[in-house]
């Protein structure tokens, strides 16, 4: 979003006109950003043979799914729904990664069915694969590292009391489960976790896959996830992607030689491609002076986005109606019945009742993760494509609670 002319645009688009035209509270999705963080992150690894899977958890939109489809990416999926939604949004089969944690059986013999890859993390569900597959279905394992990535637990997955993956220290158990059942081994894969603070901690996970993978003589690639750090606030330290192709891309060469075989290298970013790309329009619905606080009410909440009070999330948020006013301290806090604080202390251009306020990088878990808590609706979703506003998600109805609900007859 680019401020010009005391407006703020996305692809030369009046970011208010978008507002007055779809309503608020809005997600806005700028496609152009999201296209290039995509190529961005394959240059960074060039020559490799590179694979990109969006983990669409972080934002699951069909229209999403297809934008980065139609750029080469495939799919991470982690539920059987989000598969499904890959197929429907037209990614091949052979382009997607299924990586459920904690599902029954039942579910991964279904993605079998539908002929993904199949990323397995627990020595459970490994063995009752093998029994049942054997030799006749490939599949990936992910490991567990023990390493912590970033100083967050909330969002590192590969330390020790992480409920992802097999752990390390479980290797001998896996390597015999393998054997036994002679399971097909084609992919090994880790992943540490969101926000990588600095590159060792992805060469030591690196490391770590090495060690892993000699011990398999049938591999085709290695999955190092994602967890590239992109910046929430103003002096953020992001993660460096071209610095750690630099180091990596030797270091990765180097192995497959040592393997005596070129392997594709597969990420699965979610936050690095799309978070930036997402804005969220929300409206002042009153400016409320109390003895120590002024509070901004906005027409949202922690029901659409959910990070600032689950996480304790950083997003920037600023004065779309108002950009070049007098800065003042507010709290900006939403409509839900709890006490949901979407930015705390933040010096905004002058607030009145009617001004739209736009909160930073939701693309990423921002829409996904939203509620109908106090039986609110859902926002809208736009995506800006080709110098557009396009609508791809309808802002829900009244009518959408009562869908699924059965009238008792008392």
């Amino acid at each position: 979003m680019e401020l010009i002319n005391n407006q703020y645009l996305i692809q030369n688009i009046p970011v208010q006109k978008i507002a007055q035209s779809y309503g608020t509270p809005l997600y806005i999705y700028n496609s152009d950003k999201i296209v290039n963080q995509y190529h961005r992150l394959c240059n960074a690894f060039a020559p490799l043979n590179i694979e990109v899977k969006y983990a669409c958890k972080a934002l699951t939109n069909i229209s999403i799914l297809k934008l980065l489809h139609q750029q080469g990416a495939g799919i991470d999926a982690v539920s059987i729904q989000e598969l499904k939604l890959a197929l429907h949004a037209g990614v091949p089969p052979e382009k997607i990664l299924f990586t459920p944690n904690c599902v029954d059986f039942e579910e991964v013999q279904q993605a079998i069915s539908l002929g993904v890859h199949i990323n397995i993390d627990s020595i459970s569900i490994l063995e009752q694969f093998g029994q049942k597959y054997g030799s006749k279905v490939p599949c990936c394992i992910r490991i567990n590292p023990h390493i912590l990535a970033g100083g967050n637990a909330n969002i590192s997955t590969g330390h020790i009391d992480s409920k992802f993956g097999i752990s390390i220290l479980q290797m001998r158990h896996m390597l015999r489960l393998i054997e036994s059942l002679q399971i097909k081994v084609i992919g090994i894969h880790v992943h540490t976790g969101s926000d990588i603070l600095d590159l060792e901690a992805f060469l030591r996970g690196a490391e770590v896959v090495f060690e892993v993978a000699e011990h398999f003589k049938q591999l085709e690639f290695l999955d190092f996830g994602s967890g590239f750090k992109v910046s929430y606030r103003q002096g953020d330290i992001a993660t460096d992607v071209e610095a750690l192709g630099k180091r990596f891309v030797p270091i990765f060469q180097d192995f497959c030689k040592r393997y005596g075989r070129q392997l594709a290298l597969w990420f699965e970013p979610g936050k690095f491609l799309v978070s930036e790309a997402g804005y969220l329009l929300v409206q002042g619905n009153v400016v409320k002076t109390t003895p120590a606080t002024v509070f901004v009410g906005v027409n949202s909440g922690m029901n659409h986005l959910l990070r600032p009070m689950l996480y304790d999330a950083h997003h920037e948020i600023f004065n779309l109606s108002n950009p070049s006013g007098t800065k003042r301290i507010y709290n900006i806090v939403g409509y839900i019945c709890e006490t949901d604080t979407l930015g705390a202390d933040r010096q905004l251009a002058d607030v009145r009742e009617g001004h739209i306020l736009c909160i930073k990088n939701a693309g990423a878990y921002g829409f996904s993760m939203t509620s109908n808590y106090n039986s609110r609706l859902r926002p809208a979703e736009v995506l800006v494509h080709e110098g557009k506003a396009h609508l791809i998600r309808k802002r829900e109805q009244f009518e959408d609670l009562l869908r699924h609900q059965v009238e008792f007859e008392f």
